[in-house]
């Protein structure tokens, strides 16, 4: 369901507020020269109570709403709406990296969402073990050719998807294209092919694994191997992430000590693709690395990877940003879920 603009202005006021009076909602509604009756502000948060995204207590005129959860990752925000404001005039809650994010790491998928989840990839495991080993790797190079094309695409490459699968399955680059874009594409086939090969290997994290698959997105495209050691800045956001090398290190191991103790692997897949993003450890290359080490995650515990062949880059590029500057994860969560029932779906 798409909530309205109000409904929208509603649940940031029980957000912001934590416990919040009906009466005190229509007050506020009224004094955003909103013209509504007291129905249509039950019907409003009778909508909200629906999407489980706000809960109630009480009875009559003392009924009392409150946010489901008090977790800023699971704030929803009004995506075009919040875009619709330039970048140097957004009201942004971090402007620098929140290390307290770390703490809530937890309940970001309901158990809902997470039994749907593995009853999904339990049709992708069935349709692998119909599959010969020669129709498997078929599909696995199908998959493969539209992630390194869609991955590519939302770091600015211009290929087309069918440019791709020539450059992928015959070597020959397209013309009228700079050779960094071949070459960024063909990285993605060859980190694709290894992390296929190599599946176990990922069921354990550890930073020099994260560093590795980073050098085989980035070998020939003169990116620095390793953590950074200078500052990058984030085209629109003023979102700025660590400058210094010892936070860097601490925040990746970080990462990679809670992404182990993880039990779920879309939970661990999810928390990879957004923060090795958020952290930026590297010079160049941290969305490419997040979305295929990501993958190698999912692959190490047999679910089903992504390709985010149906994504809208702009779309994949706001819900980052919203992460960067509000540490909500909502936005970019949907477009996950959204994108592995998609590749369950037209792969395999």
């Amino acid at each position: 369901m798409t909530l309205t603009k109000r409904q929208y202005k509603i649940f940031d006021y029980i957000q912001e507020n934590q416990s919040v009076k009906r009466l005190d909602i229509e007050k506020y509604i009224q004094s955003l020269d909103e013209n509504v009756s007291k129905i249509t502000v039950i019907r409003d948060l009778d909508a909200l109570l629906k999407e489980k995204l706000i809960k109630k207590s009480g009875q009559a005129r003392s009924i009392t709403y409150f946010p489901i959860s008090d977790n800023e990752l699971l704030r929803k925000y009004n995506v075009e709406e919040y875009f619709s404001i330039e970048t140097d005039k957004r009201k942004i809650k971090y402007q620098s990296f929140n290390f307290n994010i770390f703490t809530n790491f937890k309940d970001v998928f309901s158990e809902a969402e997470l039994e749907e989840l593995k009853q999904t990839n339990k049709i992708f495991v069935e349709k692998i073990k119909k599959l010969t080993p020669i129709a498997l790797k078929k599909e696995f190079e199908r998959l493969m050719i539209e992630l390194s094309w869609k991955s590519s695409q939302i770091e600015g490459n211009t290929y087309s998807l069918l440019d791709t699968e020539v450059l992928i399955k015959d070597n020959i680059e397209a013309k009228g294209h700079k050779k960094e874009e071949a070459i960024m594409i063909l990285n993605h086939k060859n980190a694709l092919e290894y992390i296929f090969k190599n599946r176990a290997y990922f069921k354990i994290l550890t930073r020099a694994k994260i560093e590795e698959l980073h050098a085989i997105l980035t070998k020939d495209l003169g990116v620095e191997k390793g953590l950074r050691k200078t500052p990058v800045g984030i085209v629109g956001t003023n979102y700025k992430p660590l400058d210094n090398q010892h936070q860097i290190k601490e925040a990746v191991e970080k990462l990679v000590k809670i992404i182990n103790q993880m039990k779920n692997p879309v939970e661990q897949a999810l928390f990879t693709v957004i923060m090795i993003s958020y952290i930026q450890p590297f010079e160049d290359g941290n969305k490419r690395t997040g979305r295929i080490l990501a993958n190698a995650i999912l692959l190490a515990i047999n679910y089903c990877p992504l390709s985010y062949r149906s994504v809208d880059e702009a779309e994949y590029k706001k819900a980052v940003i919203i992460f960067y500057e509000n540490n909500s994860v909502t936005y970019f969560k949907e477009l996950f879920i959204e994108q592995f029932n998609f590749a369950v779906d037209k792969y395999f």
